[in-house]
């Protein structure tokens, strides 16, 4: 089991994202060859860590299983014996972050779940059951990278079956405020994949205004948004901590904002870390569809809320996608493109 209580686990997997060894680990373990259509895929073997919860600030331990084709993603709460399915319709929660439990029992919930699920989809498993203890998966250092390299060190496997898109066939938007999200479909026949565009502002100057767009592959995910930390404002942990939340909380596992000041010694992973972890939160609510997504993304000032809302809008019409397979072309294209050099 991985013990990601201490810091230096942080910095021993940022030096492996940034060597670029999990993405070769992950194209060597990837082989459409001779195959009509993509397969689904699995992890190779379980795999497990420890870390501590974000608002509980409890130890919680998480175990990554193997799954049979056609299963999808499951949390297992294995304190309670019950299994929640990580799709769109048991979100119950999106104050803080994303939470799924089971309507008929409340108390089977799982907590802060975007930063996995956005590892898992980047990495493109179908298949998965994750075990864990306690309410709430644990924030590690903040970001996606750990939960990237448990799946690189397990290795992925196809085993059976073909995967499944939704693809999008016309535009589906929801606005709250002055935010929206956005499904489109893609500009021309052919073109598969997610394209993503997002833009977010905050009053403090350390933020600002921040845009970024990007297609989103396995590599992509990797190098540009797996590593980006979530992000807090100082003047919001007191408010938090008496309200019994973010016990969990530290420099260790979040930015944290003052103004127009970082407090973080190290400083930003980016000059625009915080766009990309709402991108990277998008990518892991997204997730929750089911199946990935072949279309374009565009969102301004997103959250967990309308990043739900947008999922909920999209399924509550079958004539806003279609279920389709996924093509072996494109699949084959992108890891072909992960694999050239930059």
């Amino acid at each position: 089991m991985i013990d990601w209580r201490h810091p230096v686990r942080a910095v021993n997997v940022q030096c492996i994202m940034n060597s670029g060894l999990i993405m070769l680990s992950l194209r060597d373990r990837s082989d459409f060859a001779g195959r009509e259509a993509a397969p689904r895929l699995t992890i190779k073997a379980a795999i497990s860590c420890v870390g501590r919860g974000l608002h509980s600030g409890a130890d919680v331990r998480v175990k990554l299983r193997p799954a049979p084709a056609g299963t999808g993603i499951m949390f297992h709460r294995t304190d309670l014996g019950m299994i929640i399915p990580a799709r769109f319709d048991h979100v119950t929660d999106t104050r803080l972050c994303t939470v799924v439990s089971l309507p008929e029992h409340p108390d089977a919930r799982v907590g802060t779940i975007e930063h996995l699920m956005a590892a898992i989809s980047a990495s493109r498993i179908d298949d998965l059951v994750i075990d864990v203890d306690a309410a709430e998966l644990p924030i590690l250092d903040g970001s996606a990278a750990p939960f990237l390299f448990l799946i690189e060190s397990a290795g992925i496997a196809e085993h059976g079956g073909a995967r499944e898109v939704l693809e999008m066939l016309r535009p589906v938007r929801v606005e709250q405020g002055h935010s929206f999200a956005e499904l489109r479909p893609h500009h021309s026949a052919g073109h598969a994949g997610l394209d993503m565009s997002l833009a977010i502002e905050f009053a403090s100057p350390a933020i600002g205004r921040q845009a970024l767009s990007l297609h989103l592959t396995p590599e992509s995910f990797a190098q540009e948004l797996a590593s980006a930390r979530t992000f807090t404002m100082a003047a919001e942990i007191e408010g938090l901590r008496q309200a019994g939340l973010a016990k969990g909380g530290s420099l260790a596992n979040a930015v944290v904002v003052d103004g127009a000041k970082v407090m973080n010694p190290e400083g930003l992973r980016w000059p625009d870390e915080f766009v990309r972890h709402k991108l990277l939160d998008v990518v892991g609510d997204l997730a929750l569809a089911g199946a990935p997504i072949s279309g374009r993304f565009l969102g301004q000032r997103t959250g967990h809320a309308i990043n739900n809302l947008l999922l909920r809008e999209v399924f509550s019409d079958a004539a806003n996608y279609r279920v389709t397979r996924a093509p072996l072309i494109g699949a084959a294209m992108h890891l072909a493109a992960a694999a050239a050099p930059v």
